[in-house]
């Protein structure tokens, strides 16, 4: 089974305007979407698009309009085409991300790694979400030596109110085995703003492990949206300039599921 679990280390470290640094622990599911009704299976508080102490939704990830109903794997396969990759039949796609959580998830970002049906690594997406429930995927298909997907690109999304919507998110992802090593760096111009690091070792996805780190790191997806929040008070503390989300509307781009203060604003 190509499916796992990371035990997880984040890392997030602001250079500017205020220096803010932090850590914390969570664990992360590492799902072959081919595999997920075949976990549920195994795993009796484990679920596939039903409530359970943990579950995986489809419809909490990248859904394209007209395949609402078409399945996670059916939807990346169908966005990677307008991107110019094609995913050939037997290729596997890996998604790195949050399980809900008694009912309830947030994801900041979750990774898909895609792979031919040799194996071979294809190309990697970042999905970034936010506080207001929408999504951007970004693809990350620029392969460099020792399996790491590279890309520099404009984020032109709303994450944080702490960043100008102009500034780069620089990605560095590394294909996932025994270790996961993703780097994601925020950049205005030539000034690195952010580092982010999320680095994990991997252990087998079964019942007695999903239990241990549900001890590890109880309450994961809340433990993330009260950190979020908690470090946005601390920068506000700080006076940290902030920018509202309805101010430059038009620079919210490519956006998914987007909020009511998009609509009609937006491409």
């Amino acid at each position: 089974m190509n499916s796992a679990l990371y035990d997880c280390r984040v890392m997030h470290h602001r250079f500017a305007p205020k220096v803010h640094r932090f850590r914390y622990g969570i664990f992360m599911v590492a799902l072959d979407l081919d595999e997920i009704d075949d976990v549920a299976a195994r795993i009796p508080f484990f679920s596939h698009n039903a409530l359970n102490v943990y579950a995986f939704h489809d419809s909490d990830h990248l859904t394209l309009p007209g395949l609402e109903g078409a399945g996670i794997k059916a939807n990346i396969v169908a966005w990677l085409t307008t991107q110019g990759i094609r995913v050939p039949p037997g290729g596997r796609i890996v998604l790195v991300t949050l399980p809900r959580v008694f009912g309830y998830v947030f994801n900041p970002v979750s990774f898909y790694y895609c792979y031919e049906a040799c194996g071979r690594p294809l190309c990697a997406v970042a999905e970034v979400g936010n506080t207001f429930g929408e999504m951007k995927p970004y693809l990350v298909a620029g392969w460099t030596a020792g399996d790491v997907f590279q890309r520099r690109t404009p984020k032109h999304f709303y994450v944080s109110p702490f960043f100008d919507l102009n500034v780069s998110f620089q990605f560095r992802l590394r294909v996932p085995g025994e270790r996961l090593d993703i780097h994601i760096d925020d950049h205005d111009g030539e000034n690195r703003m952010l580092v982010t690091s999320l680095t994990g070792r991997r252990a087998p996805l079964s019942a007695g492990r999903l239990a241990w780190l549900t001890l590890k790191h109880p309450l994961v997806t809340l433990k993330v949206i009260g950190l979020i929040h908690a470090h946005a008070v601390a920068l506000w503390i700080k006076r940290v300039p902030w920018h509202r989300k309805a101010d430059n509307a038009a620079q919210q781009r490519g956006v998914l599921k987007p909020h009511a203060s998009l609509a009609g604003k937006t491409s």
